[in-house]
């Protein structure tokens, strides 16, 4: 689910890079190259054919900020070489008032611990610290929001880079979706000793969250419900499920327990123990989940098996079998074995892999057999 999850997220970051195209306006677009920012970058060792190729309206355009630019991010600790980096991959900075970008620095350092944290989430995420100017009201509002919960400055940090459009935004947003989600929270049982805690995991597992409507999440929780979910374990689900609960809608999930219920042949009752044991299950589409079952099917799983650990579901198809001859070369059958060794992220992998190893190499020590003497 994760890597899924992970794609959309990298699709929605791109799309917040179109956020500090509103620069446009504030320059001047010639049909010629500005040769004074040519020169400037060159200087700076940026690779000019990269901006060329993915984004040369920024050399038609004047004035630019170049040195400006570049002077703050080494105030702020940065390299040459990382400097370079930036204006490569987002040479659209040089477009940014000086007056504007030292507005930013400041916005951003009442958040970030330090300039050289600072300096590593421009290098990540320059979008969204070259924003404009028009956005620095909601962006200062919101800071102050999410500050007032007690939240975590690194939090709020991570929130700003990887979610810049619901900080440009207006603040009464991103506060409907808190308190939609600290109330289901609260009536599903939490307690209010841990709600910053939870609320924390939650945004940093998925910022996207704040900018879902608020609906989403209880139209989900109810369709939940109404599957026979309990009060406690719909709370399990929303920890583990965290803000990808908003990523789901009822249809799509109609769809893909349907599917797996027919394909693994359980009860009702069978079906929500297997969602609570992996909750992923709610988010796959019907094509991929069909893709993976065949694939174990294929490798000689059970199906018996995989109700017992349905987690391997989570894995690609290459990726278990892969992980099978593995263990097959250490003497270990997933096919007459548990499927928990498949589980787990590759370092988890390597750990197992590593424990079979050794249990292989190292003979067996029979304590009541005789000991041979030397005659």
């Amino acid at each position: 689910m994760f890597r899924l999850i992970a794609s959309s997220l990298c699709l929605r970051c791109q799309r917040a890079h179109a956020l500090p195209v509103i620069l446009r306006p504030c320059v001047t677009l010639s049909s010629a190259e500005n040769q004074q920012t040519v020169e400037a970058l060159y200087d700076l060792s940026v690779d000019i054919q990269k901006v060329r190729k993915l984004k040369s309206w920024v050399l038609h355009q004047s004035p630019a900020y170049t040195k400006e630019v570049a002077d703050l991010l080494r105030d702020l600790g940065a390299s040459g070489s990382v400097i370079a980096r930036i204006l490569a991959v987002h040479p659209e900075s040089i477009l940014c008032r000086p007056e504007q970008v030292q507005a930013q620095r400041d916005l951003w350092m009442s958040v970030c611990p330090n300039q050289k944290e600072l300096v590593s989430i421009i290098e990540k995420f320059p979008a969204s610290f070259f924003t404009s100017s028009s956005h620095h009201d909601n962006q200062r509002d919101n800071i102050a929001f999410f500050q007032s919960l007690n939240l975590n400055k690194r939090i709020v940090t991570k929130l700003m880079a990887s979610a810049p459009q619901s900080f440009s935004r207006p603040v009464e947003q991103n506060q409907l979706m808190v308190r939609t989600l600290q109330q289901a929270y609260t009536e599903l049982g939490g307690e209010d000793a841990n709600m910053k805690i939870w609320l924390q995991k939650l945004l940093s597992q998925n910022p996207f969250v704040l900018l879902k409507p608020s609906d989403v999440l209880r139209q989900n929780l109810l369709f939940l419900r109404d599957r026979g979910f309990s009060t406690a374990e719909l709370l399990h689900l929303l920890s583990k499920l965290r803000g990808f609960v908003t990523e789901l809608n009822p249809d799509s999930m109609r769809r893909t327990l349907a599917f797996s219920k027919d394909t693994m042949g359980c009860s009702e009752e069978d079906l929500r123990d297997i969602v609570l044991s992996c909750p992923a299950l709610l988010y796959y589409p019907e094509e991929i989940l069909s893709e993976r079952f065949n694939g174990l099917l294929s490798a000689g799983v059970s199906m018996s098996q995989i109700t017992e650990t349905p987690t391997v579901i989570e894995l690609t198809t290459q990726i278990i079998i892969y992980r099978m001859e593995r263990l097959r070369s250490y003497g270990y059958d997933v096919r007459t074995g548990s499927l928990q060794v498949l589980n787990g992220t590759k370092k988890d992998f390597e750990v197992s892999c590593g424990r079979l190893q050794i249990r292989r190499e190292r003979p067996l020590f029979n304590p009541v057999a005789p000991l041979r003497a030397d005659d």
